[in-house]
């Protein structure tokens, strides 16, 4: 899986300078929203339930002007709230982490509007690193490292305001029993919305 995300890093990062100009335009801007994310249980025994958090930090955007292709690199506090319930307890997750996605975007063009609104769309991966506490219960753990690959799209008004979202596909583990709970190797992975707004200087 770090292989995974070491190439797919690299693939857009080498895809991107391949066609960047020098005039290319790089900004940076600060971004605050929520998510909806929801554990994705390896088990029918369990249940698990959306559960809504927040995020907020800044990013940076890099873009190649006439073709619009370019990519935004965000460093993000993530608060991610997750419940799910075990026979008759419930069990809540409530984890901090910080986020780094790397996102492919491509703007389109609309002539004679662009400066007014411009759509877009991204994709791209992200790693989550754990601050808040590793132990959920004598029985559950998280990981602390969280992988995932997002996929979003969004608009851009004004050229200086971006409305964005996305969804993100955990690709590892962010949960994890210690051992065997009630007959079954519990391991869960995250699957979030996120809707942000952006302000981009």
């Amino acid at each position: 899986m770090k292989n995974f995300l070491r190439l797919s890093i690299l693939a857009i990062v080498l895809a991107f300078g391949s066609m960047v100009p020098v005039q290319s335009q790089i900004r940076f801007g600060v971004k605050a929203g929520m998510n909806v994310d929801r554990l994705s249980l390896n088990s029918d025994i369990f249940d698990s339930e959306n559960r809504a958090g927040f995020t907020g930090g800044v990013m940076l955007e890099f873009t190649a002007p006439i073709i619009g292709v370019g990519f935004d690199l965000s460093a993000m506090y993530v608060r991610r709230n997750a419940r799910f319930m075990e026979e008759n307890n419930i069990v809540s997750n409530n984890r901090d982490y910080i986020d780094i996605p790397l996102n492919l975007k491509y703007k389109l063009s609309l002539p004679a509007i662009s400066h007014i609104i411009a759509p877009f769309v991204t994709t791209g991966p992200s790693v989550s690193f754990l601050t808040s506490r590793k132990h959920i219960s004598d029985a559950y753990k998280n990981r602390s490292v969280d992988c995932a690959w997002n996929f979003g799209l969004g608009v851009e008004l004004v050229r200086k305001v971006q409305i964005h979202a996305s969804y993100g596909l955990g690709l590892t583990k962010a949960m994890e029993t210690f051992g065997v709970v009630n007959g079954a190797d519990i391991q869960g992975k995250n699957r979030y919305w996120t809707v942000t707004a952006a302000y981009l200087f």
